[in-house]
């Protein structure tokens, strides 16, 4: 079983990599874009995983698969965490990583949010479904979320609360 592990800005070389290689398989499926976030430098993608909580899917020769957490700093939206990036290498599939990656999130959501929320296209149905099977529920949807080469993207938005004490 490929191991997960918590990203360091350290490790901005390889998060770099594996965050182009998403962008470039699936542009559809991220609200970034490729030509915009391969003009960053390193230092830019390790003060992005200093921002955010990043896990990876680590099998010691490169990332097969990333998922971050990300909670706004502003005092009023700091009660929901955001789901953002989760990308698993096509020949690392069908492993059960992506849905690893998405539960080490919940888990590291789970004491710092009320709430952990994501967008994915309605064209995405194997990320649906992982989602659903983690106890997402669909909360909202947006048509024309994305404009990508004239094409639109449809997304739905899905929200797992955490019970309070």
């Amino acid at each position: 079983m490929v191991p997960l592990r918590l990203l360091t800005p350290a490790d901005a070389a390889a998060f770099r990599d594996i965050r182009l290689a998403g962008l470039a398989a699936d542009p559809r499926a991220f609200s970034a874009a490729l030509a915009d976030e391969a003009q960053h430098d390193l230092d830019w993608f390790a003060a992005r995983l200093g921002d955010s909580t990043v896990f990876a899917a680590d099998d010691g020769d490169r990332l097969l698969g990333v998922a971050g957490l990300a909670v706004p700093k502003g005092a009023y939206k700091r009660h929901k965490g955001l789901l953002w990036g989760v990308f698993v290498r096509a020949e690392a599939r069908g492993q059960g990583l992506g849905g690893r990656l998405v539960a080490a999130v919940i888990d590291a959501a789970r004491d710092r949010v009320e709430e952990l929320v994501l967008g994915v296209g309605t064209y995405n149905d194997a990320a649906i479904a992982t989602y659903r099977r983690a106890g997402f529920i669909p909360t909202g949807y947006e048509a024309r979320a994305l404009r990508i080469d004239g094409v639109y993207v449809d997304e739905i938005t899905m929200t797992l609360p955490f019970r309070r004490s």
